[in-house]
């Protein structure tokens, strides 16, 4: 499947700072301190990205987390206002599980998760992290798991089949 280029000049894109960390560096002189920043942006209708910058000052790390999050852009599949199919992912020792939730549930997640999946503009999912919840590789973890969900029309075309054809479970949505 081929990767679709979003340009981020043409989005309205809302920025998030999921974590601030203060590195330092131990020196004969003293202890030098460097900032390292993990921030998420997205549009709230279907597209988010996640980024981290490095910088002595926290302006400048923000600065370039977002513009790195700008260009790791990707289109969330949405059924609603929660996501087609649960997904399981992993990222280093970190693993997340997103399910599909009823109208009105509300987003039931810890506030990396809850920061990405708002910005992709999910209103309806359950989530659960197992493992290390260290912020970066929860992150990284929910944007892999939102780039691998499909709907059943990517999947029939995939198949070269009609979606009556596939045999998909009720929670995706499809026309049975």
């Amino acid at each position: 499947m081929a990767e679709e280029r979003i340009n981020p000049a043409e989005l309205e894109l809302q920025e998030k700072v999921v974590h601030i960390r203060r590195v330092a560096k131990v020196t004969k002189g003293g202890k030098r301190f460097h900032f390292t920043v993990l921030a998420v942006v997205g549009n709230s209708d279907g597209i988010v990205g996640a980024g981290l910058g490095k910088s002595n000052e926290v302006p400048d790390a923000v600065r370039k987390a977002v513009e790195k999050a700008k260009k790791t852009l990707i289109r969330v599949p949405r059924n609603g206002a929660t996501i087609p199919h649960g997904v399981h992912t992993q990222y280093v020792s970190s693993k997340v599980m997103l399910l599909p939730a009823a109208p009105g549930t509300g987003v039931i997640a810890g506030g990396a998760v809850r920061a990405v999946v708002q910005l992709a503009g999910i209103h309806d999912v359950l989530s659960k992290v197992v493992g290390s919840r260290n912020p970066l590789n929860v992150v990284m973890a929910v944007v892999k798991g939102l780039s691998e969900l499909q709907v059943p029309e990517e999947i029939a075309k995939a198949r070269n089949k009609e979606i009556k054809d596939l045999d998909l479970p009720n929670y995706y949505g499809a026309a049975q």
